[in-house]
């Protein structure tokens, strides 16, 4: 294996610098390379997010609980998990159905200073196994599931939730307004270019992205939450047009 390809080797995202034929998005080898990089400089508030999320694992886990990482990609809201779950008798699991992000997040649990167990399952979250979850994440996750999906997948996850319990939703959303639409847009597009990514690379990987990542407005995703059979939906972080929320389920 070269230096380069080392699965916890951080690269420079350059996969949208060159003109390319229009293909979907897919979270293969070559994303898993550069993910790190990437999400970093594409999502405002990641870098909030992911330590938050420690945080709030260590105020909702409960002891013998199951927690899930649903779309876990490299791991990073799953070791942000494993290290806020004050109780040694819980059970953590990161699920992702690309077996390149799931080899990679191998590499960084492995690496990780920290004594709670953690399985990966290669698979899609909409089929995964759930039961007796205490907190539960999909960091950026749900807006790749089709939307005739997600009610479903929801619903099983509020299903499984214990009394008390929490489901930590991070997306991507659009806005009810046109003009915020547009002026929220342009703000994101600024934060890319602060980045350091081109116009190319922001013109093309949103042409990529945007028949698999389908945004919904908030009011969307509140009232879907409380369908599923969560009792209280709040924001606990937004920055453009990304937000955090928390769902929870009253004890």
């Amino acid at each position: 294996m070269s230096k380069s390809d080392r699965p916890t080797e951080t690269l420079t995202d350059r996969l949208f610098a060159t003109e390319r034929q229009p293909e979907d998005f897919r979270f293969d080898a070559a994303v898993a390379r550069v993910f790190p990089d990437m999400i970093r400089r594409s999502v405002p508030g990641y870098t909030t997010i992911i330590p938050m999320i420690e945080v709030i694992t260590e105020q909702y886990a409960q002891a013998g609980s199951n927690c899930y990482d649903l779309g876990c990609s490299l791991g990073a809201s799953t070791l942000a998990m494993r290290h806020g779950i004050p109780f040694g008798d819980c059970t953590l699991v990161g699920i992702d159905n690309s077996a390149a992000m799931i080899e990679r997040c191998e590499h960084y649990i492995a690496l990780d200073d920290h004594s709670l167990p953690v399985s990966l399952r290669c698979e899609n979250i909409q089929d995964t196994e759930l039961s007796d979850a205490s907190v539960t994440t999909l960091n950026f996750t749900l807006q790749f599931v089709p939307p005739e999906e997600r009610s479903a997948l929801l619903s099983r996850i509020a299903k499984a939730t214990r009394p008390g319990g929490v489901l930590i939703l991070s997306e991507k959303i659009r806005f009810e307004s046109e003009d915020e639409q547009d002026t929220q847009t342009r703000l994101h597009h600024e934060f890319k270019r602060a980045n350091g990514y081109s116009d190319l690379e922001i013109s093309q990987k949103r042409s990529a992205i945007e028949q698999v990542l389908i945004p919904e407005t908030l009011s969307a995703h509140t009232q879907r939450l409380k369908e599923s059979g969560f009792d209280r939906v709040l924001v606990w972080y937004q920055c453009f047009n990304f937000v955090s929320m928390l769902a929870i389920k009253a004890d």
